[in-house]
């Protein structure tokens, strides 16, 4: 369904702003009128990471007059991979910054925000009332639904994202006019069921594929022209290059939007989507040491199996020495126990913890109650014991 326009359109635009938006104005349905809305709307990139990138990017190119960036982190080497708004003189930069560097080369005309925050329940509202739409480019779930919950409590819209491996999704949210996040999911994965793009990989390309979409879908819905995504889910396959979209419907039984709801602030996101189990954090509680004590008992010569639940591909990049892998399936589905040896400490561990802390609470309901697990994982290995190995 077409929508009616977000904002209302600036007074006007100078010979400059003519010239640059040329080929935007010669287009019937975007015109003076459109890139006048475009000037004068309010556009806030939540994430400056894969999604983030060429959101940030084409909506600068599009003409878009303010843009607000929320991103707290620095740019590392392993997200130039598929950030493209980072260049490799930015790492160890703090993104937003720099992402803000490469929005004002692309177009000085663009008033650029800078929250250098992380988004909590404490500063989310104060800083979406500042937008007219919310482009969400995050990666967890407990951001997406606090993003959601705060865009349906201010009554503003806001277009999603998500990728992993070669398969994304996009749609836009707007209960005024839809659904919202929580119609099409009523509740978070179990925790370690999903893992994120750090742990599962995405091919870079596809943080273009569907930022581009979702571009697509604020520039319409800012201007309004076009059918947006309200009440559709878009469903993106890179390897069979199929798109294909889904109907989401209004949930009348919606405990944001619905018709009695009962969510009508915002709650605790971390404890409603679980990073942990209660079982693996129980089992980690006073199971977890330090990659340093993994390396004082590699030292000493103490009798343990040091495994990696990572997958293969995983291992194949970094690995601690004297390490077996033995995947987190394969202790979800039993098979592992019978290759433990009952004479020896198992120390389990992953990248950074969380996949070792699950297989870690298998293994102490299987009775091995003296085993444990790596805080913090290889990474920390990396970081304290041998900072020559590679990062990932």
């Amino acid at each position: 369904m077409s929508l009616p326009p977000l904002v209302e359109p600036a007074a006007e635009l100078t010979v400059d702003e003519v010239r640059r938006y040329s080929r935007h104005l010669i287009i019937p349905d975007v015109g003076m009128a459109g890139q006048k809305r475009l000037k004068n709307a309010k556009v806030l990139c939540v994430g400056a990471g894969g999604l983030g990138s060429p959101t940030l990017m084409y909506l600068a190119a599009a003409g878009v007059g303010t843009l607000g960036i929320v991103d707290f982190d620095v740019v590392d080497e392993s997200n130039l991979q598929r950030q493209v708004i980072h260049g490799q003189s930015d790492v160890g930069r703090l993104k937003a910054e720099s992402a803000a560097a490469t929005v004002r080369e692309i177009n000085p005309l663009v008033n650029v925000i800078i929250h250098n925050v992380a988004l909590t329940t404490d500063n989310v509202m104060d800083i979406f009332s500042g937008y007219d739409l919310i482009v969400d480019g995050t990666d967890n779930f407990a951001t997406r639904y606090m993003v959601n919950d705060a865009a349906v409590l201010l009554g503003k819209p806001y277009v999603w994202g998500s990728i992993y491996r070669f398969d994304g999704q996009a749609s836009v949210f707007w209960a005024e006019h839809g659904p919202c996040y929580r119609c099409l999911y009523p509740e978070p994965p179990p925790p370690g069921m999903v893992p994120s793009c750090a742990e599962g990989g995405v091919l870079g390309v596809l943080c273009a594929s569907i930022g581009s979409i979702q571009v697509n879908e604020a520039i319409k819905l800012i201007t309004g022209i076009g059918e947006p995504l309200v009440g559709r889910l878009m469903i993106y396959d890179a390897l069979e290059m199929k798109y294909r979209d889904v109907k989401v419907r209004k949930d009348p039984e919606c405990p944001l939007c619905g018709k009695n709801p009962t969510i009508t602030e915002l709650i605790d996101y971390e404890a409603f989507c679980g990073v942990l189990s209660d079982e693996a954090q129980q089992a980690a509680a006073d199971s977890t040491i330090t990659a340093a004590e993994l390396e004082e008992m590699r030292r000493r010569g103490d009798d343990i199996m040091i495994i990696d639940v990572r997958e293969p591909n995983e291992y194949e990049i970094v690995n601690i020495p004297g390490a077996v892998l033995i995947p987190k399936g394969e202790f979800i589905n039993g098979s592992a126990l019978e290759k433990l040896p009952q004479d020896k400490k198992i120390v389990l561990h992953c990248k950074s913890g969380a996949r070792s802390a699950e297989a870690l609470a298998i293994l102490k309901n299987a009775g091995f109650s003296d085993a444990v697990h790596v805080g913090g994982g290889i990474l920390s290995w990396i970081k304290t014991v041998d900072p020559s190995l590679p990062t990932y």
